[in-house]
C-alpha cells in the first residue's frame, strides 16, 4: 500500500496559467481547474511509492494552484479534490480517488483492475468509494518542459504539403514494426521502431506523403477487456491528452519513465527528415471513464459538470453520442480550452502536422443537434497554429438522428469519405445500378463537396480502414469471424459489402485465388487514381490479414500485426507502381472540380466509344466505363502557378465477370495509347494498344485498364 508522508511541504501561490506542471527556477508551477471543487490536494510520490499531500490554496477563476520549491523533472505527482459527491447533480468528488491530471505531459504505469479504481461504493452507486485507489492508478510526471530538436520547428517554417499531393498511410504504432526483422528487437512495437530506417524505407519506398497514426494520447483498457485477457489495442479510451502513451516507448520499456515524450519526438523528427508527415488520430469526444459504472480516474472526480455532458433532469447518467458511456462537454470553457491546449501542444512542442478527428461530430453539438458554427469550430477557424494544418473529421458518430453527417463540415475540414468506401466496395463485388455514384467518387465527390469553399481535396477517400475488414479479407470473406474477441461473434459490423470470391476463409484454390488478387488490384487503382485524398491501410499493400476479424481493436497479437515474413511482394510491388503513377501525373491530383460538361478536361465514355447518356448512366446492370482525362489544356495550376501540363489518360472500368471489349473513343488526332496499368495481368509486358482511335482494346475480367496517351 502507498505510505503517505507528513504535509510538511506546503505550496507558495504560484500561478494559475498555464496549467499543469510547469518546472521553473527553484521547482514546479501546479494548476489544475475545478470549478466545483471545495478543495484540492497535490500529491507527490517518491520513487519507493510513499505520498505526501501539500494543498493547494489558492484558487483564481476555477483553477487551483500553487508553486512547490524544489519539485524538478521526473516527480511523480497527482490530485485529490474535495467536494460534494451527489451524483443527482452531477457531482462526483471523493477525495479517496488519486486523480491523473489532465494536463500531464508524461504518464507513468498503468491502471490496475479493481474496485479501488471507481469511485462510487461497487452495492450503491450513489455513495462515494472510501477505498485508496493510489495503489491502482497510474501518475503524472513531470517533464521538462524544451527538449531540443535536429529540425526546425513544424510551424510556421515546416508549411503542410498541399492536399493534392498527399497520400495518407494509416498504421498502428506497435503494430507497425511489431515483427518487422530489419527492425532491432527492443525497438518493435514503439515510437522508435516507427522512427528506424527500416520502417521509414519501406513508406519511403511505397511512395506515400504522411503516416496516420491510430492514438497515440495516453490511453487505458476497459476492465471487461482486462478480465477477458485482452486489451485495448487501438487506444480509443483517451485518460491523457497530453501524453504519449507509454505502452509505445522503448525508453520506458528499458526502465525510463517519462522517455516516451522524447522518444516520441525522435520519432517525428525522423519522419520530417524522410519528408513524412505526421497526423494524430486524436479522440476527443470521449474518455476512458465511461459511464455512470465507470473508472474515476481524473475528468470524473475534479469536475464531473464540466467535463462531460449530463442528461439533462437526470445528471447521474452521461447524454453518450459515441457508444463508449460518455461524450466529452465540448461546449464548456474548460474543456474546449485544454482541447484547444492539447492540439496546439502536439503541434508547437511535438511537432505533428495535423489531425484525424474520431466521431467529430460530437464536438459540435451545442443544443444537441449537429451544428457548423459550434464554438469548437469557430475557435479552429481563428486559432493562428491550428487553422493552418491538416484537420480531418470522421464525420458521423453514433445515437442520433444527424448522426451521419458526411458533406457537412466547414470548408478548413477534410472527411473520410463512407459514401466513397461504400461505393467502390459494392462496385467491385458486383451490385447493380452503381455507375454513375461511382464515376461520382472517381471525380471528387462534388454532390457531397461541389459547394462553394470546397474542393475534391475535401474528400478523403478510403476503401479500408482500421475499423472493418483488411483489403485481402474484403475479398476473402462474407461474414465476419470475430470469436476471438470474446463476445461470442456478436461485436463488429455485419454490413461488410465483402464478397469471398466463391471461398470463405483460407482456400488453396488457384482461381479463387487469382480473383482475389485481382479484386485487391481494382479497388486499390480506384483509390489511388480517384480525385481527392487517398488514405491506404497500413499493411494492405503486404496483403494483411486478420483472419476475418473486422473489429480487432483488442487483439494486441499477430491477428492485428503487420506480418514482414508473409508480405505479398507482388502487391507490395504492384502497389508502388500505383503511387508512383500518381504523383508523377497532376491529372489525377486536380484541386478543383471537373465537371465533363462545361469542360473537355474529363468525359465519360461507354465500351463502346461513345459519349454516356442519361439512358446509360440510369441503366440498372451497366458495369463498365471508360473516363478521358485531357492532360494538355492545363486547367488547374499547380501551387506556385505554373501550368500542370501532362498526358492524357483513359480509365477503363470493367466491373463485369467477363473480359469486356473497350472501343477507344475519338479525342484528340493522332493520338495512339499506352497501357500503364493493368490490374488483370499487372506482370504482363507492355504490349502497344491500338495505334489509332478506331482501335479495341479488352479489358479483363473484373479490371481496371489505365492507359497514357502520346501524339506522333
Amino acid at each position: 500500500m502507498t505510505a503517505v508522508g507528513e504535509k510538511t511541504r506546503l505550496a507558495v501561490p504560484g500561478l494559475s496559467f498555464p496549467l499543469g506542471a510547469t518546472p521553473a527556477s527553484g521547482g514546479t508551477n501546479f494548476a489544475v481547474a475545478s470549478a466545483s471543487a471545495d478543495g484540492v490536494t497535490l500529491c507527490l510520490f517518491d520513487e519507493n511509492g510513499a505520498e505526501s499531500r501539500i494543498p493547494l490554496t489558492e484558487n483564481d477563476g476555477g483553477v487551483w494552484h500553487g508553486f512547490v520549491p524544489d519539485v524538478d523533472p521526473g516527480q511523480a505527482y497527482g490530485y485529490r479534490v474535495d467536494g460534494p459527491y451527489e451524483p443527482g447533480r452531477g457531482l462526483r468528488h471523493n477525495p479517496a480517488k488519486l486523480l491523473l491530471d489532465p494536463y500531464a505531459r508524461a504518464i507513468s504505469g498503468t491502471v490496475r483492475s479493481g474496485p479501488e479504481v471507481f469511485g462510487h461504493d461497487p452495492g450503491n452507486p450513489d455513495r462515494p468509494s472510501a477505498a485508496d485507489s493510489a495503489d491502482f492508478v497510474p501518475r503524472s510526471l513531470v517533464i521538462e518542459p524544451e527538449l531540443l530538436w535536429q529540425a526546425p520547428l513544424a510551424l510556421p517554417t515546416r508549411p503542410p504539403l498541399p492536399y493534392s499531393e498527399t497520400i495518407i498511410y494509416e498504421l498502428h504504432v506497435k503494430g507497425f514494426s511489431m515483427t518487422n526483422p530489419d527492425v532491432p528487437p527492443e525497438l518493435r512495437g514503439t515510437y522508435a521502431g516507427l522512427g528506424h530506417e527500416a520502417s521509414i524505407d519501406h513508406l519511403l519506398a511505397l511512395g506515400v506523403t504522411a503516416v496516420e497514426l491510430l492514438p497515440v494520447h495516453q490511453n487505458v483498457p476497459e476492465a471487461l477487456l482486462l478480465d477477458r485477457g485482452l486489451t485495448n489495442y487501438w487506444g480509443y479510451n483517451t485518460i491523457g491528452f497530453f501524453a504519449p502513451h507509454n505502452g509505445y516507448s522503448a525508453a520506458v520499456r528499458a526502465g525510463h519513465p517519462g522517455g516516451q515524450v522524447a522518444e516520441f519526438k525522435a520519432m517525428v523528427d525522423a519522419l520530417h527528415e524522410a519528408g513524412l508527415e505526421v497526423l494524430l488520430d486524436v479522440v476527443f469526444n470521449h474518455t476512458a471513464e465511461g459511464n455512470q459504472l465507470g473508472p474515476t480516474l481524473s475528468f470524473r472526480g475534479l469536475d464531473n459538470r464540466g467535463y462531460y455532458r449530463l442528461v439533462p433532469g437526470d445528471e447521474r447518467h452521461y447524454y453518450d453520442t459515441t457508444g463508449t458511456g460518455n461524450s466529452l462537454n465540448a461546449d464548456d470553457p474548460v474543456t474546449l480550452q485544454m482541447i484547444m491546449d492539447s492540439l496546439r501542444y502536439w503541434l508547437l512542442e511535438m511537432h505533428v502536422d495535423g489531425f484525424r478527428f474520431d466521431l467529430a461530430p460530437t464536438l459540435a453539438r451545442p443544443q444537441g443537434g449537429f451544428s457548423q458554427v459550434a464554438a469548437f469550430f469557430d475557435l479552429v477557424a481563428q486559432d493562428p497554429v491550428v487553422s493552418h494544418t491538416k484537420m480531418i473529421a470522421e464525420p458521423w458518430d453514433v445515437g442520433q438522428s444527424d448522426s451521419y453527417d458526411l458533406g457537412r463540415f466547414p470548408p478548413l475540414w477534410r472527411e473520410w469519405n463512407g459514401r466513397y468506401r461504400d461505393t467502390m466496395r459494392d462496385f467491385w463485388r458486383g451490385q447493380d445500378g452503381l455507375l454513375g455514384d461511382v464515376a461520382t467518387r472517381l471525380a471528387g465527390s462534388s454532390d457531397l463537396y461541389g459547394k462553394p469553399g470546397r474542393r475534391p481535396t475535401a474528400s478523403i477517400n478510403l476503401i479500408t480502414v482500421h475499423d472493418g475488414f483488411s483489403l485481402a479479407d474484403l475479398v476473402s470473406y462474407n461474414e465476419k469471424h470475430n470469436e476471438a474477441n470474446g463476445e461470442d461473434n456478436r461485436d463488429g459490423s455485419a454490413e461488410n459489402r465483402s464478397w469471398n470470391c466463391g471461398a470463405e476463409g483460407p482456400t488453396s484454390d488457384p482461381a479463387v485465388l487469382a480473383l482475389r488478387s485481382r479484386q485487391q488490384r481494382a479497388m486499390l487503382t480506384t483509390l489511388l487514381l480517384s480525385f481527392g485524398v487517398p488514405l491506404l491501410l497500413g499493411g494492405d499493400e503486404l496483403g494483411r490479414t486478420q483472419g476475418g476479424n473486422n473489429n480487432a481493436y483488442c487483439q494486441d497479437n499477430p491477428i492485428s500485426w503487420l506480418n514482414w515474413e508473409r508480405a505479398d511482394t507482388d502487391l507490395l510491388a504492384f502497389t508502388r507502381r500505383l503511387i508512383a503513377l500518381r504523383r508523377a501525373h497532376p491529372v489525377f491530383r486536380r484541386r478543383r472540380f471537373l465537371t465533363g460538361v462545361e469542360t473537355d478536361d474529363l468525359a465519360w465514355y461507354t465500351p463502346a466509344g461513345s459519349a454516356m447518356t442519361v439512358e446509360n448512366w440510369t441503366d440498372p446492370q451497366a458495369r463498365s466505363l471508360a473516363l478521358y482525362l485531357d492532360g494538355s489544356d492545363a486547367p488547374d495550376r499547380a501551387v506556385d502557378g505554373t501550368p500542370l501540363l501532362d498526358d492524357d489518360f483513359l480509365v477503363l472500368l470493367n466491373g463485369w465477370w467477363e473480359p469486356l471489349a473497350f472501343t477507344i473513343p475519338r479525342t484528340r488526332p493522332g493520338q495512339t495509347w499506352k497501357p500503364e496499368i493493368d490490374t488483370f495481368e499487372p506482370s504482363a509486358p507492355a504490349t502497344p494498344n491500338p495505334p489509332s482511335e478506331d482501335g479495341v482494346v479488352t479489358v479483363g475480367p473484373r479490371a481496371v485498364l489505365v492507359l497514357r496517351g502520346s501524339t506522333r
